[in-house]
């Protein structure tokens, strides 16, 4: 019998995106408002279906939105560390980044009652010191990349990338890498980010796109034995009425077609438990 996972993963920004790109206008606090609404509707959603999940939350929204992400914890989902503020960890450098890992994982703490076990860079934007800090700083995974679709991996730290020379791969290290992908995601589908427009709606149709999300599943089992597979969405895009009936249809073709739900903490306790020593993408 097949062991086919899948991780529902929302990223509950609310605000913090559009603070950390300067939009402060009444309008785009308000579009990240609407992430309260969107995070109730979810919530009331999975606890209907039974379905555990994974939610990376800003420091900036725990305590800007205490009473809803109170929802989210008591709902008994996991909680994972999205930074404190919404920027991107490439553009801190390495004591801006580490601060920013603490200063969510605090307000992560005092919210739960235990620390961060996995972590998602804003925008999925890693710098080159990010694995490292992550180590440093006792994360069991890390969900911000993308070498693999199915499959989880043990993150690389230290590559070097030459232009004109092949690529030196750097050791594998103890942090599992939950990958991810954009056509997983809810937002390259619905919403653009220009940088004089600010956001804009994409007409997207949400029955087409939920077909892709589902014919990904298919595909796995189709082909893998074993396997696990991330989706993101975000509370204030996902949560919109006729998005809210598309991630429905789509819960309830997964549970049909055999999924297992389960948070990413546990999805990595099932990958080290059928992958002791890991899986490498070293020189593949």
């Amino acid at each position: 019998m097949a062991d086919l996972f899948v991780c529902l993963s929302f990223d509950h920004d609310n605000v913090a995106a559009g603070v950390a790109r300067d939009m402060v206008s009444p309008t785009a606090i308000s579009r990240g408002d609407f992430g309260i609404t969107g995070a109730r509707r979810i919530l009331a959603l999975l606890a209907e279906r039974r379905i555990p999940s994974t939610w990376f939350i800003p420091g900036h929204t725990i305590e800007s939105y205490p009473s809803c992400v109170q929802a989210v914890h008591a709902g008994g989902h996991e909680i994972g560390n999205h930074g404190w503020t919404h920027r991107s960890p490439a553009t801190l450098g390495p004591a801006g980044e580490a601060e920013e890992l603490t200063s969510g994982s605090i307000a992560i703490e005092a919210l739960t009652g235990r620390k961060p076990r996995g972590y998602r860079a804003p925008g999925w934007e890693l710098s080159a010191h990010s694995v490292d800090l992550l180590l440093d700083a006792g994360f069991l995974y890390d969900s911000s990349m993308m070498g693999q679709d199915y499959i989880p991996y043990q993150a690389r730290t230290g590559d070097r990338v030459m232009l004109l020379d092949p690529m030196e791969f750097g050791p594998d290290t103890e942090l599992v890498e939950m990958p991810v992908h954009w056509s997983l995601d809810d937002t390259p589908h619905f919403e653009s980010v220009g940088p004089a427009a600010g956001i804009q709606p994409v007409p997207m149709n949400a029955r087409m796109v939920v077909e892709n999300w589902i014919d990904e599943f298919r595909y796995m089992k189709k082909h893998y034995d074993w396997g696990v597979l991330t989706y993101t969405f975000h509370p204030h895009v996902i949560g919109r009425g006729h998005r809210m009936l598309v991630l429905e249809h789509l819960l309830a073709v997964l549970r049909r077609e055999g999924a297992t739900f389960l948070t990413l903490e546990d999805a990595v306790t099932e990958y080290r438990r059928k992958f002791p020593d890991g899986v490498s993408l070293r020189g593949r």
